[in-house]
């Protein structure tokens, strides 16, 4: 009876060691590093039409980190080539932007599988409001539809908050009008969330 035991134990034991080695993670407290613009559940007052959810991607979502930002227009956020891009930058977002932080790139947008990275810069001038408010994006030719484009920036992260980045996009044409392309909801961390 002994022997019968032992030997049923021999062999139970690779398999009790597979599943606790597969319940670990699940019972481990996850940092979450990375942040994207898909939450589990997203509730807006006044959901109208006429706002307009972008994709983004931070490397890191907490408060002081250094992080690299990924606001990605898709091809179908731009109906026209773009020859201006004009974001606007919440008051509060208390992050010091660089204009040699800053870029425009086509993007090949992550999953879980592969990270959201830029594929090629697109040479552009890059402007930032003196009270950090605007960044304005002039590429040096019109950039066609089609393709998804991004602005990365590298800047160390703000306090902890939601902010709301507005996208505003300029078409070539007689009549220099910018039009309204969509917002990136952004949102960090306080330390230790």
């Amino acid at each position: 009876m002994r022997k019968r035991s032992t030997q049923l134990i021999k062999r139970l034991l690779p398999l009790s060691a597979f599943c606790l080695a597969l319940a670990a993670p699940l019972s481990a407290p996850v940092a979450h590093a990375q942040a994207g613009s898909s939450s589990g559940f997203e509730f807006r007052w006044d959901n109208s039409r006429d706002f307009r959810k972008l994709y983004y991607f931070l490397t890191l979502a907490d408060a002081g980190a250094r992080s690299d930002y990924y606001l990605v227009l898709g091809p179908k956020d731009r109906k026209t080539a773009l020859l201006k891009l004009a974001i606007s930058v919440p008051s509060y977002f208390d992050a010091k932007i660089n204009p040699s932080d800053v870029s425009l790139c086509t993007i090949k947008q992550g999953g879980i599988a592969s990270k959201t990275r830029c594929l090629e810069t697109i040479p552009a001038t890059v402007e930032v409001a003196p009270d950090g408010t605007a960044i304005e994006i002039f590429p040096d030719r019109p950039v066609a539809t089609g393709t998804t484009i991004g602005v990365y920036m590298q800047i160390f992260n703000p306090s902890a908050g939601m902010y709301q980045f507005n996208a505003l996009g300029q078409a070539p044409g007689a009549v220099p009008i910018s039009g309204y392309l969509g917002s990136w909801v952004v949102e960090i961390n306080g330390a230790g969330e």
